[in-house]
């Protein structure tokens, strides 16, 4: 198999995230009911969503959850995000995932038929902001944004546990892998995040300082992320050892 050159490598990634950026309007327009997008940590496809909705803030009702989401947490913030035109996205919150009751829900939300009703069938009694009682049942009508580390595809492969339930969310949503699978493809992703106005406060010169910093210690990194380019940002600016700093501060022994 051919090696990419890092054009191709830059274009196959820009292209991926000029994808995520139309597929994450068209949530927001209400066009489309579900959108999974995976990718590593810290490269940037939460701003990337969170930058649109911001953009809409005016127009749109939204939340952005994050961390551990009990499934009695989920019925309650899909009822208060069921209306047509709402967005709910669960950013790191991949515990939903790892949930029958959860997924199952998840299910529903994101299903293709034109009728979307999600019901919570037992006794425990859910209350929303107005201390209201939330039905049992309701039509979900809202979008749904998951912006998850874990590669679906690859556990599918793998037979991974939770393959079929993963297979039933991608049927359902559009699915949209970033593509960055190597140490190369990261280091790419933020050369063109800093080339389109990361690290603004530094010089041009300075900026090229870090991205080769970043291209030779390719290895030794605690991690290869947008935020490490900040942090070499911050200790780029005006210091003549910075080198030295960033070794010790930002590189493994």
């Amino acid at each position: 198999m051919t090696k990419e050159t890092v054009s191709q490598i830059k274009e196959r990634i820009a292209e991926r995230f000029d994808i995520l950026d139309i597929l994450t309007q068209e949530c927001l327009k209400g066009n489309s009911r579900a959108l999974i997008v995976s990718g590593p940590p810290g490269l940037g496809k939460s701003f990337t969503v969170e930058r649109r909705l911001k953009e809409s803030s005016n127009e749109l009702f939204y939340s952005i959850v994050k961390g551990y989401v009990r499934p009695t947490g989920l019925f309650t913030m899909l009822y208060k995000h069921r209306n047509k035109g709402d967005v709910l996205v669960f950013d790191d919150a991949d515990t939903i995932f790892f949930d029958d009751t959860s997924l199952n829900l998840l299910k529903t939300v994101c299903d293709t038929a034109e009728k979307r009703t999600v019901s919570w069938l037992s006794r425990t009694n859910f209350k929303d902001d107005d201390n209201e009682n939330i039905p049992k049942s309701f039509d979900f009508e809202g979008s749904v944004i998951f912006i998850t580390n874990l590669d679906f595809d690859a556990l599918i492969a793998k037979s991974h546990k939770l393959a079929p339930h993963l297979k039933a969310l991608i049927s359902r949503a559009h699915y949209i892998d970033l593509g960055m699978k190597s140490k190369e493809d990261y280091v790419v992703r933020i050369q063109q995040v800093i080339e389109n106005g990361l690290l603004s406060a530094l010089n041009e010169s300075e900026r090229e300082d870090v991205t080769h910093f970043l291209k030779s210690n390719i290895n030794k990194l605690r991690e290869l992320s947008l935020r490490m380019a900040i942090k070499l940002g911050a200790i780029r600016r005006g210091k003549s050892d910075w080198e030295k700093i960033a070794r010790v501060t930002c590189c493994k022994n």
